[in-house]
């Protein structure tokens, strides 16, 4: 697995950066709709590789429940695969992402075009009221707002760390929000060197339905991640894959405690 990941990142970071060249005098002077559809190419054939030369597999499920208009899609956040995951599956994304990733070459042109939302976390309620705003315009185009309620990666199996930012977000737009579980980070854990054979699974969950009260939609959210999040833990611990250390003692923990969630 050393091998075959240091051959995935190679082609990983070459394809990009050639990609991003070479496209954007082609790409970015025909707008959005021409970004986007390279953009969810490129995250396809990214997983395509990824499969071929890790040899790991993939599980997408639910589906069903994104809804066909405007919605929050809510994702647990612990490695760099979700980010290209999801783009295949959602038909019309816009990421809400940190302000200093548009300040990237290339990248954040391509970001800008693309219409996602920056956000800067430093400027508390400012930032919320702008990351609304122009949450508001993108879904008035008909578009799904993704967001990572933790703000950050982290580890598989680590305490949770939702941010209330996405309650706002929900009480302010008047969307449903469908929950994303998934279980990456037992596969391509964050900041590990390399990664492990196995199996990554993404569950898209049934859609908390719009106008409840912000907290109880919140509470709701982070449960439904966290439990079926765990429940993707054990799953691949009864498979036999070999988890991070966090992971294990989380699978560990929930089983001292007869807590596995249910299949």
């Amino acid at each position: 697995m050393v091998i075959r990941s240091l051959v995935f990142y190679t082609l990983f970071y070459l394809g990009t950066f050639t990609a991003l060249v070479l496209g954007t005098p082609f790409v970015l002077p025909f707008g959005q709709k021409a970004v986007m559809a390279v953009a969810r190419a490129w995250g396809a054939s990214v997983m395509a590789v990824h499969r071929a030369v890790l040899g790991v597999r993939h599980e997408v499920i639910g589906l069903q429940n994104i809804p066909d208009g405007p919605c929050i899609i809510a994702a647990k956040h612990q490695s760099a695969w979700e980010t290209m995951a999801l783009l295949p599956f959602v038909p019309n994304f816009a990421f809400i992402l940190k302000r200093e990733l548009i300040w990237i070459p290339l990248f954040g042109w391509w970001a800008a075009v693309a219409g996602m939302i920056p956000v800067d976390r430093g400027r508390g309620a400012q930032a919320l009221a702008g990351m609304t705003e122009a949450a508001k315009t993108a879904m008035a185009n008909g578009r799904q707002i993704i967001i990572f309620p933790e703000g950050t990666r982290r580890e598989a199996g680590a305490e949770p760390r939702y941010k209330f930012g996405v309650a706002h977000l929900y009480r302010d737009l008047g969307v449903p929000i469908v929950p994303v579980a998934l279980n990456s980070g037992v596969v391509w854990a964050r900041r590990a060197p390399w990664q492990r054979p196995g199996t990554i699974t993404m569950e898209f969950l049934p859609p908390i339905p719009p106008g409840l009260d912000p907290r109880e939609a919140f509470e709701r959210l982070q449960a439904t991640i966290e439990t079926e999040s765990d429940r993707l833990l054990v799953k691949a611990a009864d498979e036999g894959m070999r988890l991070p250390p966090a992971a294990a003692a989380r699978v560990e923990a929930l089983r001292a405690a007869g807590a596995v969630p249910a299949a």
